[in-house]
């Protein structure tokens, strides 16, 4: 099965909506990965629910999939990056972090989105470790709930800083909340040569099981810094072979936030670079897959 790509609006930041989609189909993109935010689909606004019905409408048109972001900086809190989060010590901030995840949970099942893509936030001043996982296990629980109910996968993102950093702590997370089945995992193959013990490549076999959303760019060791493919050190198309050869079936897409300035740029250099780094993986020889599970170490970054 073909690898589908495509493009985060959090790198079209400039653009409406409906010119970033029409863009994204001009240059061959399978889908996108739908940012909720003020300047695209604001999931706090009195009409998205018609506003969602009609962009569903539109992507169908242009043949594009799509899987529903939820790291909008300020949609929330306008002093506040990404707050209030999961973590917050007051439970009615965690509470407004938690309906919009259920927001989004109800705008993917609209749109037919692969899934919902979330992260736990970074752990407040003064708070524990086990203090701060069982905020995170609590504040979850309703949105996987909605997520059942929907049938959409929440997709947990791995964050360098984050209480959730690693692959390590996204199966933490996973045994506390007792394996629940809509629990899935987003691997961002950046974030696994910043900090992950493991190879890209081997992150992607190693999460395979959970893989729900791929999240793509280029980055340097121990530098959390999103850079254009070709600026980092990143094997591509040992990633995207072991992607294949574990049959992912989600979107695969471009995460260049800070140059939305010149995101038309970047969306037309990433899409010809992805398919040249596929063509290399599929005619080399397909790695057998090593046995899946949990992390056998928790690196530097990730919460013991």
């Amino acid at each position: 099965m073909p690898l589908r790509f495509g493009y985060g609006t959090n790198g079209l930041a400039d653009l409406r909506l409906d010119d970033a989609l029409a863009l994204l189909a001009d240059l061959g993109y399978d889908g996108v990965g739908l940012t909720l935010d003020h300047m695209h689909l604001d999931p706090l606004a009195p009409d998205v629910a018609a506003r969602t019905r009609r962009l569903a409408q539109r992507l169908d048109t242009l043949g594009l999939q799509v899987t529903v972001e939820t790291g909008a900086r300020y949609v929330l809190d306008p002093r506040r990056k990404h707050g209030p989060s999961l973590l917050d010590p007051d439970p009615d901030d965690r509470a407004r972090r938690v309906d919009l995840l259920i927001r989004a949970v109800r705008i993917a099942a609209d749109l037919g989105a692969h899934a919902v893509h979330c992260f736990s936030g970074i752990t407040p001043p003064e708070t524990g470790p086990e203090t701060a996982w069982h905020r995170l296990a609590d504040a979850l629980t309703p949105v996987l709930d909605a997520a059942t109910t929907a049938d959409i996968p929440l997709a947990v993102e791995p964050e360098p800083g984050h209480l959730l950093a690693t692959l390590a702590d996204f199966h933490r997370l996973r045994h506390l909340l007792g394996d629940p089945a809509h629990l899935g995992l987003t691997l961002d193959i950046g974030h696994c040569q910043c900090l992950e013990p493991l190879s890209p490549a081997d992150c992607v076999h190693a999460a395979a099981p959970w893989l729900r959303h791929v999240q793509i760019e280029d980055m340097r060791r121990g530098i959390h810094e999103h850079l254009p493919f070709g600026e980092g050190e990143i094997d591509f198309p040992s990633v995207l072979a072991a992607l294949r050869a574990n049959r992912y079936q989600g979107l695969t897409v471009v995460e260049l936030p800070r140059h939305s300035h010149a995101g038309p740029h970047f969306a037309e250099l990433s899409l010809p670079f992805l398919h040249r780094a596929a063509a290399t993986a599929t005619r080399s020889p397909v790695p057998v897959p090593p046995p899946h599970g949990d992390p056998s170490a928790t690196p530097e970054g990730s919460t013991p």
